[in-house]
């Protein structure tokens, strides 16, 4: 097994020193006021104050539950959708328009509407994450059919299978590494979406803690829920990669990152 992993995470370990130890010299040597850019030492302070205060794990507790549903409902959704659209043709054909329509529309477009419907509710922030998370996947399942092998779905009728005998043992085999990206992408968006509606609509979640924190003046504070957040989205990327490679265990190119 090569050792590309662990060279890969020490430099960026060694790449995040350098970036705190440059946050914190920067404002200290007077090139930036440190009332725009605190110092790492400041900041890493106000984190802590940040998470003794039981508030902090609620907003947190919010904002990942937003983007729970909203990735849950986005994705059985998209499989669906996408599975349904790749096995009928005419589907294919009827709704090519609409989807290349809808699917570039900003998410952030929608936050008028959200806001109409649902005001400062959870339903608002889902209403965001499932449309942006929804596309991601769909796209993704789409691709996944249409590069199922034509002979070996041909060879599956000529065996007398079923259609949704063909979409268990010949279209989701091909379409699951499709999938898996469709998924992986969609997490990401999903939690950008979560914090953009509770920071410009107000629903309850880190991203209405950020907001706060810039309208009081807080800056340390606003720097260490930034952070947080950034934090939570490696943690989802890392983590939905480690989900991809055990499902893809027997695909060849999960197989070819751990080869000799």
């Amino acid at each position: 097994m090569h050792r590309r992993g662990p060279v890969h995470a020490l430099l960026g370990l060694a790449g995040l020193c350098g970036f705190l130890a440059l946050v914190e010299a920067v404002p200290r040597l007077g090139l930036v006021p440190a009332d725009h850019l605190p110092p790492t030492s400041t900041i890493a302070a106000a984190l802590v104050d940040e998470v003794s205060d039981a508030a902090f794990w609620t907003a947190l507790a919010d904002t990942l539950t937003g983007w729970a549903l909203g990735l849950l409902i986005a994705t059985a959704a998209g499989i669906a959708a996408g599975v349904l659209i790749g096995v009928v043709p005419y589907l294919r054909e009827v709704t090519a328009g609409t989807v290349e329509f809808l699917r570039p529309i900003p998410s952030v477009a929608l936050i008028p509407l959200a806001v109409l419907l649902f005001g400062t509710d959870l339903r608002s922030t889902l209403l965001l994450v499932v449309y942006a998370s929804f596309w991601q996947v769909l796209v993704q399942v789409l691709y996944g059919v249409q590069d199922v092998d034509p002979v070996a779905d041909e060879t599956a009728r000529s065996y007398g299978l079923g259609t949704w005998a063909r979409v268990r043992h010949v279209l989701w085999p091909t379409a699951l590494p499709y999938v898996m990206t469709g998924v992986r992408l969609a997490a990401a968006v999903a939690l950008v979406l979560a914090i953009t509606a509770e920071l410009i609509i107000g629903t309850p979640g880190l991203g209405s803690r950020i907001a706060v924190a810039q309208t009081s003046h807080a800056v340390p504070d606003l720097y260490a829920l930034v952070a947080v957040t950034g934090l939570i989205g490696v943690l989802i990327n890392v983590g939905a990669r480690a989900v991809e490679r055990r499902a893809l265990a027997w695909h060849q190119s999960v197989r070819g990152e751990v080869a000799p």
